[in-house]
């Protein structure tokens, strides 16, 4: 009897060493990230600009704003105190006789001038001396002596306001009878009806537009009869 028990107790336990296993291993799954709310990216998120900065441009366009406004009703003031004249006289004394020679300086660039020789014809002295086209010089010579005063502007008046702080061309003129004369051309006026201008450091009047615009062309192309070699 004793033999039976220890077979049949070998037999459970080889039985039970036959038996495989089965080792419940979970297989660890993907940790899967969870989307942020959309507040808390927002939060994260910096401005572009801080309400500091859109206060700054603010307050500047203002300040240009204001400039500007201030300084096109200091023009108007001015402008509306123009002085108008009757009878435009001319902005020439007739006494002066013809003109002799005309120089004209830009701002920027080379000076023109054209003179009268000693057999009274005219001559380009500047910037290459050659002979002159004697019906332009005598046309610019003409426009001249038909410049016309339109209107007068305040003796106080500031001449930074009509361009002639830093005049855009300067015209030395000298006539017939010795008198010389300076003109300073400033800007045009506000409905392009003229130019102001300031005779000899003085006064600033108004001129007639056409007037000054074909004595400038001197200076931009000078009246040469053929075109001279350098």
């Amino acid at each position: 009897m004793a033999r039976k028990t220890t077979n049949t107790t070998t037999k459970a336990t080889s039985a039970t060493k036959a038996k495989p296993r089965r080792a419940a291993t979970a297989k660890a799954k993907p940790t899967v990230a969870e989307p942020m709310p959309a507040a808390s990216v927002s939060q994260r998120r910096k401005p572009v600009f801080r309400a500091s900065t859109w206060i700054a441009v603010v307050l500047l366009i203002a300040l240009v704003g204001l400039t500007f406004y201030l300084k096109n009703e200091k023009e108007r003031s001015v402008i509306e105190d123009v002085t108008p004249v009757s009878e435009p006289a001319t902005l020439f004394n007739p006494q002066d006789g013809s003109v002799s020679s005309i120089e004209i300086k830009p701002a920027d660039g080379e000076a023109v001038k054209v003179a009268r020789n000693a057999e009274n014809a005219w001559v380009v002295e500047m910037p290459i001396e050659a002979e002159a086209d004697q019906g332009l010089a005598e046309a610019a010579a003409a426009q001249v002596s038909a410049l016309r005063v339109l209107s007068q502007i305040e003796n106080d008046a500031d001449p930074e306001i009509f361009g002639l702080k830093n005049p855009a061309f300067i015209v030395m003129l000298e006539f017939q009878n010795g008198k010389k004369h300076t003109l300073e051309v400033g800007d045009p006026t506000p409905t392009n009806s003229g130019y102001y201008v300031r005779l000899d450091n003085g006064r600033i009047v108004v001129t007639d537009l056409s007037g000054i615009s074909s004595l400038l062309q001197l200076g931009y192309f000078p009246p040469y009869l053929n075109t001279p070699t350098p």
